[in-house]
């Protein structure tokens, strides 16, 4: 049996990961390392016309947080000072997610 949370989730926090301050929207607040990037979505425009654009997102390896992620729950990119509102939780199965997220 695959240690999905040591061997590979671990693995690409370390690799790829950087610094989040994840905030519940009770006030508590964890250091984590999440995966930032910006995925490409497709936008239909008035007029039939379809165009593109990047959303952000972070993914999170769900045994750095005490409790599960959830739909209103910020988190600021350390590097950036950026921060964002969890619009959705998209759990893969294996101990990691996908936080789609809006800028707050």
């Amino acid at each position: 049996m695959i240690d999905w949370d040591t061997l590979v989730l671990g693995a690409v926090a370390a690799q790829f990961g950087e610094g989040v301050i994840y905030a519940y929207a009770n006030g508590a607040t964890t250091p984590i390392t999440g995966v930032y990037d910006e995925q490409y979505a497709a936008i239909d425009v008035v007029g039939g016309q379809a165009s593109t654009s990047s959303l952000p997102v972070v993914g999170v390896q769900l045994s750095q947080l005490p409790v599960p992620p959830q739909q209103g729950d910020t988190l600021t990119i350390v590097r950036t000072g950026d921060i964002f509102v969890v619009k959705e939780v998209r759990p893969d199965g294996h101990g990691w997610a996908k936080l789609m997220l809006n800028l707050a």
